[in-house]
């Protein structure tokens, strides 16, 4: 079955930076410190390996602190690179790459690495606005450090925003997505795809192990801990949270029959005026044909026949019929909560969700 009908990306292949060779979480920290010759350098890595291999082992060799970047009291988290290479990871990386790609093919944008195309702010600015449909105020190019921090201090200021973070703290901040941390950078974009029901099936409960090192005293000191980047999610929009129509279906049958006999009422009313009438809403939505029609009938404009098809012939005609009418919904400033394959799989309570939402916008039109 097809999807939405919009120009596809070519399917980029995972970077082979983070897959091709295994590297150990000190070689990644060893990089912010002086170079070292290879033999110092080798040595090094064995001492880390032993300690996050053995974090209780008393014995353990002593790391020396002069190696490290890090201030006292200091503290740094990175994934363990190992946990790069397991196939869930690896599944969500190549997903959020190509829904990325896919949402900025217009841009002729391509990112093959998330880590190292997404820490100056420049993807996110453009994904962000492809989203939501705002223009942000910031600079096209940024080149220094301090330019690019700004730019993304922009950028997640609206992203936190219009993620609802207004009291509550992300899981990312302005540096640790400048500083390339790839945890926090998959935080941010599973956000962005469960907010903005992207079409698109995640990979569920999929953890990475991240390492912390801290200095404590002078002493380096590290440990592991397990990191869950995404749950188990429903079907629909593939996101978890409840809202007021899984109430109506669980717990309220007597209301969710109010507001369906509302809706029809809403929709028939304007459906008549080309002679047309809906009687099951699963059912007289799925081919969208009555989506594209009540669009034009609801925002006043004429949708041209041929965008369409009047009588669909297959689920694939279908889910472009759906697919255009969403389109129309989003040039109206509309988000509808579904994917087109829910609609035509006559999944109620992603029609219902739809309709309301026009009903919301258009209830005093007569």
């Amino acid at each position: 079955m097809s999807t939405l009908s919009r120009p596809k990306s070519p399917r980029t292949p995972v970077s082979g930076k983070n897959f091709d060779k295994e590297e150990s979480f000190w070689d990644k920290i060893g990089t912010l410190g002086r170079k070292k010759r290879i033999k110092e350098v080798q040595e090094v890595q064995e001492e880390g390996k032993i300690a996050i291999d053995s974090p209780g082992n008393p014995n353990a060799p002593e790391i020396p602190p002069e190696e490290y970047n890090l201030e006292d009291n200091e503290s740094r988290s990175i994934i363990q690179p190992a946990s790069l290479q397991h196939p869930h990871v690896r599944e969500l990386l190549q997903v959020l790459i190509d829904w990325i790609n896919d949402e900025l093919v217009e841009d002729r944008i391509i990112v093959t690495d998330i880590e190292e195309d997404l820490y100056d702010g420049q993807v996110l600015q453009k994904l962000f606005e492809k989203l939501t449909g705002h223009k942000l105020n910031v600079p096209e190019v940024t080149q220094s450090a301090e330019g690019q921090r700004q730019k993304l201090t922009v950028v997640l200021n609206a992203v936190n925003h219009t993620l609802g973070f207004h009291h509550s703290i992300p899981q990312w901040t302005v540096e640790s997505i400048h500083t390339k941390n790839i945890v926090s950078i998959l935080h941010l974009l599973v956000a962005l795809v469960r907010h903005f029901r992207a079409p698109i099936r995640l990979p569920e409960n999929v953890h990475v192990t991240v390492v912390m090192a801290q200095k404590v005293n002078g002493k380096l000191t590290s440990k592991q801990f397990q990191e869950q980047i995404t749950q188990q999610y429903d079907d629909v929009g593939m996101r978890c949270e409840r809202d007021a129509f899984d109430t109506l279906f669980d717990h309220a049958p007597e209301k969710l029959a109010v507001v369906k006999k509302s809706l029809i009422t809403f929709v028939n009313k304007h459906l008549n005026k080309l002679n047309f009438e809906a009687a099951d809403l699963s059912s007289d939505f799925k081919d969208g044909v009555f989506l594209c029609l009540l669009m034009g009938l609801l925002g006043g404009f004429f949708v041209p026949l041929h965008e369409f098809h009047l009588t669909p012939k297959d689920p694939d005609h279908m889910v472009h019929n759906v697919a255009f009418a969403f389109e129309l919904m989003m040039d109206q400033g509309l988000k509808p909560k579904a994917r087109p394959e829910d609609i035509v799989n006559m999944d109620l309570k992603s029609t219902l969700r739809v309709l309301y939402t026009l009903f919301t916008k258009y209830r005093n039109i007569s």
